[in-house]
């Protein structure tokens, strides 16, 4: 509470300072924070993937930022690993406190124009909540699954209804919030033909009644006022993942799996570029699947043309030479090759590499406190694994960079074991050569440390079969 009060008491020096000035310049915000046990020094701030300024933190892990001339709007805040968003309106003087360790869960906003920050946080936490629910209802026919997303979405219209009503917020913040849970809706929609059950994605799509899609026809492939926004991101993957799915459903009889794939990626590019117009917009699609196929697939003639038209359709010339440096690292660690050089810290800070604590069949698997569930689950699943497969080593690595100390702590709250547990000393360095994408990668190998599979799943239903197949070679 006693820094809450010097916060107030040093914004209202400010807002003294404002009013003897320049009365005409309204267009200013302040923000500012605590963090506690911070990964770095500093926060950066940015805004439509514009860095406007990289902040640091004093001697107590806090900042305070004036941010002049101000445009309303959706800003990002980066720390460490970790990205959250922040409604910005003039006069705002927003204050948040979040813990690393429990980075979107323990985020609480105060001061002026906390009230819609909190909504906005809220409404995050529920939605990836939702989506896990909506694995479940995706079982469900058509007609009832559409029942079921339709009342989400109107508990969601009546929360906004009564938050109107009592705190009577800016026309941007109800349009900002409206579109979310518009876009929320529609994604729900586009991924159910991938989420329902049955391996035929074409077939639960042809199944669908005729006007499952009608509101596709008001789509905005390039909008710009939510283009940084998580939910209207997601929605757009899901959307031109279903239309390259319809597009290339019609497959020709006998045609491999991995020809089939590389079509249906091929094709969604081609979507992307046909649909997607603003800049910004779709270099973040392209780089998206670009990475999402090239990450599943050792073929390296398709690779190639996935990256040529990559490199054809994006102006992001920065992510080109990272999707290049990429691309490198894939090809190095296609099945049969040698696991590359990775430098670790095991949980007594002693320094060694991957190759050193590989002499046996073995399992790696990766984590990070930003995928909070995926990180507890994993650990459940690996702690079954071991007992059912005594001769197969299984060891496990946290991609952060927060020191061997706070992953020690992450671990210690659910009592995990910290034995074939280990840190990256360079995670961006590590994340490159070994493709950490997505978080539920898992790379096995064998004692010669030659990789049998670079791309597994241990939640995969073909994980086990697979992992005996490969323990009676």
């Amino acid at each position: 509470m006693r820094f809450y009060s010097s916060f107030i008491v040093l914004l209202l020096a400010f807002f003294s300072c404002e009013k003897n000035g320049d009365s005409s310049a309204d267009s200013y915000a302040y923000i500012g924070g605590e963090i506690i046990n911070p990964s770095t020094n500093y926060v950066v701030l940015s805004k439509n993937q514009s860095v406007l300024d990289t902040i640091k933190l004093n001697g107590v892990n806090r900042f305070i930022y004036k941010i002049d001339s101000l445009q309303s709007g959706l800003y990002t805040f980066k720390h460490g690993l970790e990205t959250q968003i922040v409604l910005l309106e003039p006069k705002d003087s927003v204050f948040f406190r979040l813990n690393t360790l429990d980075f979107d869960e323990s985020l609480v906003f105060t001061g002026k124009g906390d009230k819609k920050n909190n909504y906005l946080i809220e409404d995050f936490l529920y939605h990836e909540k939702e989506e896990k629910d909506i694995l479940h209802l995706s079982q469900l026919p058509p007609l009832e699954y559409e029942k079921q997303i339709d009342s989400i979405k109107a508990i969601k219209d009546t929360n906004l209804d009564r938050f109107i009503t009592k705190h009577d917020p800016s026309p941007l913040f109800v349009q900002i919030i409206e579109a979310n849970n518009k876009y929320s809706y529609y994604s729900n929609k586009e991924v159910y033909p991938f989420a329902h059950h049955g391996r035929n994605k074409a077939k639960n799509l042809k199944g669908l009644p005729d006007d499952f899609y009608d509101y596709r026809k008001t789509i905005n492939y390039n909008d710009t006022v939510f283009s940084n926004y998580p939910n209207y991101r997601t929605f757009l993957k899901h959307n031109l993942s279903n239309l390259a799915l319809k597009v290339h459903k019609e497959h020709q009889a006998g045609t491999s799996r991995e020809a089939q794939a590389f079509c249906y990626n091929y094709g969604r590019l081609k979507l992307v570029d046909s649909l997607v117009t603003n800049n910004m917009i779709k270099d973040d699609l392209l780089y998206h699947f670009t990475l999402k196929y090239l990450s599943k697939s050792d073929h390296e003639d398709n690779n190639k043309k996935i990256l040529d038209f990559y490199n054809a359709k994006s102006s992001n010339a920065s992510e080109k030479e990272r999707m290049k440096r990429y691309a490198h690292s894939i090809h190095r660690l296609k099945n049969g090759s040698t696991l590359p050089t990775v430098n670790l810290v095991d949980y007594n800070n002693k320094a060694l590499t991957l190759n050193s604590v590989i002499n046996e069949l073995t399992v790696i698997t990766f984590w990070s406190n930003i995928y909070y569930e995926h990180f507890k689950d994993s650990h459940y699943k690996i702690k079954e694994l071991k007992k059912k497969y005594p001769d197969v080593n299984f060891i496990s690595i946290n991609i952060n960079d927060f020191g061997i100390n706070k992953a020690k702590e992450i671990l210690d709250t659910f009592n995990f074991n910290h034995a074939e547990e280990y840190q990256f000393e360079n995670s961006e360095v590590a994340a490159e050569k070994l493709i950490i994408y997505p978080i539920t990668k898992v790379i096995i190998v064998d004692k010669d440390m030659k990789i049998l599979d670079s791309n597994s799943n241990i939640f995969s239903y073909k994980f086990e079969d697979n992992l005996l197949g490969l323990i009676n070679r």
